[in-house]
């Protein structure tokens, strides 16, 4: 994943859009805004983000909260670190935001370059969540090319069995085992049986999180 990161700003002040736009840019991040959550999410792509990034969002907004907005992500399952800025008064809220699943939130008055070091952390988060899903959509792409009996083999394997094993479960000689098992491998693109159980477990985890 070589993409820079994109920062989305939604926030009702023009005024503070404007500011944190030229922020960013002044470091080198590119960025988009919207004036309420409902803008945004009207303009979200489906699918889910396709740069790092983070969402810079206001604790108070006319319109669709910062809670509800955040649910709705998490619906969604929408992998995007979120960023609040907040008042004094609603420090409260931001805490439950944390709880909801927000990123970290960032008292005003704030300083420029603590928000610059928090969103820039943001995206790192974000860039490894993408490239983790990159990889396990990958592995899932190479386990579809599958056939059945190599899905048949593959489990087998996995179960630590040999091939002469495999062989008497499925009612196949062992010469055919063989080359199930070579076509398996090179499908997966793994290198040992201790790689195609990584790759295998990483996929059936992320499978099992989304």
């Amino acid at each position: 994943m070589t993409a820079e990161p994109l920062i989305l700003i939604v926030d009702d002040d023009e005024g503070l859009r404007r500011s944190l736009q030229f922020l960013f840019a002044s470091a080198g991040l590119e960025s988009q805004s919207w004036d309420s959550a409902e803008a945004f999410l009207a303009d979200l792509p489906a699918g889910g983000p396709v740069r790092p990034g983070a969402l810079v969002l206001d604790c108070r907004m006319p319109g669709m909260g910062v809670l509800a907005l955040l649910r709705l992500l998490g619906e969604r399952g929408y992998p995007l670190p979120v960023v609040i800025i907040t008042g004094h008064g609603d420090v409260r809220m931001a805490v439950e935001a944390l709880k909801t699943g927000a990123y970290d939130f960032i008292e005003k008055p704030f300083r420029e370059q603590h928000l610059l070091d928090t969103v820039e952390a943001a995206a790192a988060v974000s860039r490894d969540w993408l490239e983790r899903d990159a990889r396990r959509r990958g592995v899932a792409e190479r386990l579809a090319r599958l056939n059945r009996r190599e899905r048949e083999v593959l489990e087998r394997v996995l179960e630590g069995k040999a091939n002469k094993i495999i062989a008497h479960e499925l009612d196949l000689s062992i010469k055919t085992i063989e080359v199930y098992r070579a076509a398996l491998m090179d499908k997966m693109q793994a290198g040992s049986v201790a790689e195609l159980a990584l790759l295998v477990a990483s996929h059936r985890d992320g499978a099992a999180r989304g």
